[in-house]
């Protein structure tokens, strides 16, 4: 699967471009992972997203820079699988292929509150997503809450499917993280050291 050891208990799957990864997303997978008693949380960078914009940056450095953020952490992995792919990467298929590792994991796929927002109208084959993974949802701050009237509303009969976690509400973004660096600003504080470093040495988010 990638960089780390993961056990045969519950793992924690957490999906994104990670352009670059920053201290938001390894709060929101520690935490989840501390709120949902997760044995793991893999980080699985797409290759190809579906619903956003191409990365700006390679996949293999912003692998990279993951490596370098989750090296102090037992608990996290990396997976390869969505950017090694030619395909475009879709969740379910992401969750069919961790379904079948030879551990039988069980799947919790955690979410951003905006990313859940899209899950009914934009999302490949939710009915399976839903049958494959439970989903945790992280709200986060800067975006409207999903609360379970909206989760009922949405996913009548299978919003039980659904957990709410609780976890420290970080403004980060990688948004914000580019354009700081694009403009000659610093990003301590705002990404871990190693992955600084590695956008220095790399030259990555220059204009």
């Amino acid at each position: 699967m990638g960089r780390g050891r993961v056990s045969d208990q519950r793992w924690g799957i957490l999906g994104g471009i990670f352009d670059p990864i920053h201290y938001g997303h390894l709060a929101m997978a520690e935490q989840a992972r501390d709120e949902l008693d997760l044995a793991a949380v893999l980080f699985v960078p797409a290759g190809q997203p579906v619903h956003r914009d191409a990365p700006q940056t390679p996949a293999p450095d912003r692998l990279r820079m993951i490596e370098r953020a989750i090296v102090d952490n037992p608990a996290f992995a990396v997976s390869r699988y969505e950017i090694d792919r030619s395909e475009p990467s879709y969740t379910v298929d992401t969750l069919e292929v961790m379904a079948a590792h030879e551990s039988n994991p069980s799947l919790v796929l955690i979410v951003s509150a905006e990313t859940a927002a899209l899950m009914p109208t934009t999302w490949r084959n939710m009915e399976r997503i839903l049958e494959l993974a439970q989903i945790a949802v992280v709200n986060r701050l800067g975006f409207a809450d999903i609360t379970p009237d909206w989760l009922a509303a949405h996913f009548p009969g299978r919003h039980d499917r659904f957990s709410l976690v609780q976890t420290s509400r970080l403004g980060n973004s990688a948004t914000d993280i580019r354009a700081r660096v694009a403009a000659g600003k610093s990003i301590r504080y705002l990404v871990p050291a190693a992955v600084a470093a590695y956008i220095g040495e790399h030259h990555l988010y220059r204009e």
